[in-house]
C-alpha cells in the first residue's frame, strides 16, 4: 500500500510545501500490526500552519468522504482516498512542540499521569518518508540511547501515588467512592485512568515505550519481561467482571504491581 503510485502522489504533494520539514508514516503500519480495517497515520511535521485552502485542494480531488480542519485529537485531516480504498489519518505536529516534548520526556525526565513515553513511541517506530535537513532523523537518534533511570523512577513514583499512595484522590479511593454511589459513569472512567497509570508503570519497570491505549494486554505479554502475577487474568476481571469484584482486584493488582519494583 505505502508503495502505491497514488499514495506516493499524495506525500509528494506535501513534502513540496515550504511549510513542511518532515514525513513519517505510523501507527500499526509503521508497528506492523495493522488489519483489513485499520487507516494509515501520516504525520506531518510542520514549521508554520497549512492553510485549510491548501489542505481542501489536495483531498478534496481525491476523495469522496473527508473531514478537513479536524481539531478533536490535535489538528488532522480524515480522508478516504477512493484509488487507494484506504483511509489516511493525516495529523500536523508542529516541530518545536514535538521536539520539546521530546526534550521534557527523554531529556528532562518530566512524567506525566499515564501515557509518559507515548509520543517517543510514536517518533521510535516511526517511517521515515520525507526529511528536510534530517530534523526527524536528528530527532530519533536523540532517543536512541538506554532508557533514562531517573524518567523510570519519576514515571513509577508518580503513577503509584495515582494509583493507591496518594492520601487523597487516588484512583482506587475515587473508585471506591464510585462503587458506593453505583455510579457507572464514573467507575468506568476512574478505572481507564487507573489502567492507563498501571500500564505507565508497567512498561517504565520493563524500560519499554508506551505503546498507547490499543492491544495493550497483547503488547505487554510479548514485550514485558517482567510482569506482575495473574497479570491478564487480574485486567480482564477489572474490565469485566462484576462491581463487587473490583475493589479486591485492584487492591491485589496494585500489591503485585508493587512486588516487580
Amino acid at each position: 500500500m505505502l508503495n502505491n503510485d497514488n499514495f506516493k502522489s499524495i506525500i509528494d504533494v506535501f513534502s513540496g510545501m515550504e511549510e513542511v520539514d518532515a514525513i513519517g508514516i505510523g501507527g500499526s503500519s509503521a508497528a506492523e500490526t495493522s488489519d483489513s480495517i485499520s487507516d494509515i497515520d501520516v504525520y506531518v511535521f510542520i514549521n508554520s500552519n497549512i492553510s485549510l485552502e491548501k489542505r481542501n485542494e489536495i483531498i478534496k480531488p481525491i476523495s469522496s468522504c473527508y473531514e478537513i480542519g479536524c481539531e478533536y485529537f490535535g489538528s488532522g485531516d480524515e480522508f478516504f482516498v477512493d484509488k487507494l480504498n484506504k483511509q489516511l489519518d493525516v495529523m500536523y505536529f508542529d516541530k518545536n512542540w514535538f521536539e520539546g516534548v521530546v526534550e521534557n520526556t527523554w531529556i528532562k525526565h518530566c512524567p506525566q499521569n499515564g501515557y509518559t513515553t507515548c509520543f517517543l513511541y510514536t517518533l521510535n517506530i516511526l517511517n521515515i518518508i520525507y526529511d528536510k535537513n534530517n530534523w526527524l532523523k536528528n530527532l530519533k537518534e536523540k532517543i536512541n540511547t538506554p532508557y533514562p533511570q531517573d524518567l523510570k523512577e519519576n514515571i513509577i513514583k508518580r503513577n503509584m501515588m495515582l494509583l493507591k499512595d496518594k492520601p487523597f484522590a487516588s484512583y482506587y479511593e475515587q473508585i471506591e467512592k464510585a462503587l458506593n454511589r453505583n455510579d457507572l459513569c464514573s467507575i468506568n472512567h476512574r478505572i481507564s485512568a487507573f489502567l492507563a497509570s498501571y500500564f505507565d508503570i508497567l512498561f517504565a519497570v520493563n524500560e519499554l515505550l508506551h505503546p498507547g491505549e490499543k492491544r495493550l494486554i497483547q503488547f505487554a505479554l510479548n514485550n514485558c519481561k517482567t510482569l506482575p502475577k495473574d497479570f491478564e487474568k487480574d485486567v480482564n476481571i477489572l474490565l469485566a467482571g462484576d462491581n463487587s469484584q473490583k475493589i479486591d482486584i485492584i487492591l491485589k493488582m496494585v500489591e503485585k504491581l508493587r512486588d516487580i519494583l
